[in-house]
């Protein structure tokens, strides 16, 4: 089966209902992706992210390449085979990571190089490399390597990786070419990245730049990273109405369950994050009234399920009560339970959300759902 997206049906806001079609399967848009970093999903089986209708996930080059490593996955089948995976996969480049390490890297127009957070040893990311790293990762989405800065950045700053960004963004896209229609390599995408921090010129011009190399797809970075919510929206807009209709867009690292619509507004078809799962290690768990912080007492003889409008096994099955006490016990099912009922919430959001589209109500929803997602019964 061939790459292929098409726009569906659009809503008055500017929100698209699509169709991605990948080599392991086709993937309805608007779409969140859930986060599986290290080739898993934290707490959640395969079995059970098919369960919940998960049609892609995101890996991340970074970790897969310092463990087990990009060449064994290679010889082992590839990432879908490695981790007995049939739907799509994204691989993100590893940058964010990288520049994350800030005592441990140095960037230069060569490349990223930095000591493994693991054992030290050290190594040399460039962009030829990562795409290297995701072509014997085999993912269906391969990410560019681009420079991400902190937010708010100084122009000069912003603009100098916005630079380097595209420079690498022409070394990764020739690499790819090159070698993407060499044998034992299988069908990939490689999406560009566009930067700019929180400047809209600036955003505009990485944007004109990327789309000179051609790309199947357009992702929006180093937003979500601290500016007010506002502000990302604002930077989203800039960017995709200058992407061409035809071609996904990606808004990386987003969002809070009541910000999701608004992304989808301003154009957005994929999104990923890793706040449901992390949040629900935590105790945090996201319902249609609000957060529940199920650690708290007032939760300890309440017989209702986390969320009275979810249809999710978890809810399905379980009491508040129930929950708080196998975080209070340290219980490793804790995790599982909560985090398949937050994954699952993301997916229902999103499904609400291709729902309005269709009907042209986008607006409405995102409303209500602003309005009835108060801070909730923590």
């Amino acid at each position: 089966m061939n790459f292929s997206f098409e726009v569906l049906q659009t809503d008055p806001t500017g929100a698209r209902r699509g169709r991605l079609t990948t080599p392991h399967g086709v993937i309805d848009t608007p779409v969140f992706m859930p986060v599986g970093t290290a080739a898993t999903v934290k707490a959640l089986t395969q079995d059970a992210l098919e369960e919940l209708g998960a049609g892609i996930i995101l890996a991340n080059t970074y970790h897969l390449y310092l463990r087990p490593g990009h060449e064994l996955i290679r010889k082992l089948g590839g990432l879908h085979q490695f981790m007995s995976w049939g739907n799509a996969i994204l691989t993100d480049s590893g940058g964010y990571q990288v520049f994350s390490l800030s005592a441990l890297r140095k960037i230069t127009d060569e490349g990223v190089r930095f000591r493994s957070h693991l054992d030290g040893s050290e190594h040399l990311l460039t962009p030829e490399k990562a795409a290297e790293i995701q072509l014997a990762l085999g993912s269906d989405i391969a990410m560019v390597l681009d420079e991400c800065i902190e937010t708010p950045a100084p122009r000069n700053i912003a603009e100098a990786a916005l630079q380097r960004t595209t420079h690498w963004a022409g070394r990764a896209r020739r690499y790819f070419l090159d070698c993407a229609g060499r044998a034992g390599h299988p069908p990939q995408w490689q999406f560009g990245i566009v930067q700019g921090a929180t400047f809209a010129d600036l955003r505009r011009e990485s944007a004109r730049q990327l789309l000179q190399l051609d790309f199947p797809g357009y992702a929006v970075g180093g937003l979500a990273v601290g500016e007010p919510h506002e502000v990302t929206c604002e930077m989203t807009a800039e960017v995709t109405a200058l992407l061409p209709n035809d071609r996904p867009r990606y808004l990386m690292g987003v969002g809070r369950p009541e910000q999701l619509a608004d992304y989808a507004a301003r154009g957005i078809d994929m999104m990923d994050c890793v706040l449901p799962t992390r949040a629900a290690r935590h105790a945090c768990l996201y319902t249609s009234e609000g957060r529940v912080l199920i650690k708290n007492a007032r939760y300890i003889e309440d017989q209702r399920p986390i969320d009275p409008n979810c249809r999710c096994c978890v809810c399905r099955r379980y009491t508040r009560a129930y929950l708080r006490h196998l975080f209070a016990a340290g219980e490793i099912t804790a995790a599982i339970l909560a985090t398949h009922h937050n994954v699952s919430f993301y997916l229902d959001i999103m499904r609400q959300i291709r729902e309005a589209i269709t009907f042209g109500h986008l607006a409405n929803f995102a409303l209500e759902l602003r309005s009835r997602y108060v801070a909730g019964p923590a």
